[in-house]
């Protein structure tokens, strides 16, 4: 049932979006079976990043087992395929326009020309890919620019009463008032109106399909590329209607060997700080969280003591201080997540890097 839950969610995709020339090199699979780890933040007891470690300097345990390392090397020459998914629900349209702004500085100071990559998604009622994978700054400046939030109808029908409305008809977090249940007909996210639980009619353009955007990210943008891979979700960490649960959106990113960083924005004079939902909504800390948490990935919260562009500049520290290790794993285990841990030798040090994989089919 998730299978054919988790496939129905697609993207609708922008004119523009689709990929830019060479798109066949940055595609190519190696068919090797290696598992791949990234660890980063390498740190000493100071909190000062430590870049100069070797091979030796590491050890890969494997579901208990330790494993040869084959392959290392530092993050340096390693390309780098990053996607931004950006919250443009209408509880994010006080904080869009510094998003836009700040996503514009992080891009162009990250990406490295002729090496590095990335993407745009929006996700609002629907996943929309506003640009994909591409190296040029040009492109995905366009696509920065053409985030919106909904159109004012749908502002105004936002702010009349909905009483015990189950804005939930997917499989992710259930909103007190209403029941959930799995979403319906494939096709783009979003639609025409759709039935809750209860037999209520949720209108059409209303949601916030999170799950859907980390899925539809990782599993048709970044299971196919090789190198260092990261999403950075920007939103207040609500979902409302995805068509896929939270557990299938980690599984992706896992699939996808995708580091997720979480930045937690909230609008504090949004619907859901203000408005009749005040005190109803879940908790988007604790999603986010749980989005990042599994790769290893990073949660931020903006604040007045910390800014956006301050966070971005954290996120590009960490892209930048990374080691590559892979290791041959054991064959017949079957299809079943294994655990992973990394340490360093130096006791001193410590290290980040994701908690498991998922094996590759034979």
């Amino acid at each position: 049932m998730l299978a054919v839950a988790a496939s129905s969610a697609q993207f609708k995709r922008a004119e523009g979006a689709a990929p830019s020339g060479g798109e066949a090199d940055a595609t190519f699979r190696v068919d090797v079976n290696v598992v791949n780890i990234f660890a980063y933040n390498v740190e000493n007891r100071e909190g000062r990043i430590v870049n100069t470690l070797s091979k030796e300097d590491f050890e890969i345990i494997d579901n208990g087992k330790p494993r040869e390392i084959q392959y290392f090397s530092r993050q340096s020459d390693l390309p780098l395929s990053i996607g931004l998914l950006i919250d443009t629900s209408m509880s994010q349209r006080g904080v869009l326009d510094e998003e836009r702004e700040a996503s514009r500085r992080f891009l162009k100071e990250v990406l490295r020309p002729e090496q590095d990559s990335a993407f745009v998604i929006k996700f609002d009622a629907e996943v929309e890919l506003l640009q994909d994978l591409t190296a040029s700054k040009p492109l995905l400046e366009e696509a920065l620019s053409a985030l919106r939030t909904p159109e004012p109808a749908l502002q105004r029908r936002l702010q009349s009463p909905l009483a015990a409305s189950p804005f939930q008809v997917g499989v992710g977090i259930p909103i007190p008032g209403g029941r959930s249940r799995r979403g319906g007909n494939g096709g783009r996210r979003g639609g025409g109106a759709r039935t809750g639980g209860g037999g209520r009619t949720i209108p059409a353009g209303i949601g916030t399909a999170l799950y859907d955007a980390v899925y539809l990210a990782s599993d048709e943008v970044l299971a196919k590329q090789r190198g260092r891979k990261a999403v950075l979700i920007l939103s207040d960490g609500v979902d409302f209607g995805s068509k896929v649960s939270q557990a299938a959106a980690i599984e992706a990113a896992h699939r996808a060997d995708t580091l997720v960083y979480s930045v937690l924005y909230v609008d504090e004079n949004g619907p859901a700080r203000g408005g009749r939902m005040a005190g109803r909504m879940p908790d988007g800390r604790k999603t986010l969280e749980s989005l990042s948490r599994p790769s290893r990935g990073a949660l931020f919260e903006v604040s007045t003591k910390k800014s956006l562009s301050a966070i971005y500049a954290q996120i590009q520290e960490d892209l930048r201080n990374q080691y590559s290790l892979g290791f041959a794993p054991e064959t017949g285990t079957g299809p079943a997540f294994r655990k992973l841990e990394l340490r360093v030798r130096d006791k001193q040090l410590k290290v980040q890097a994701r908690e498991g994989y998922y094996p590759r089919p034979a």
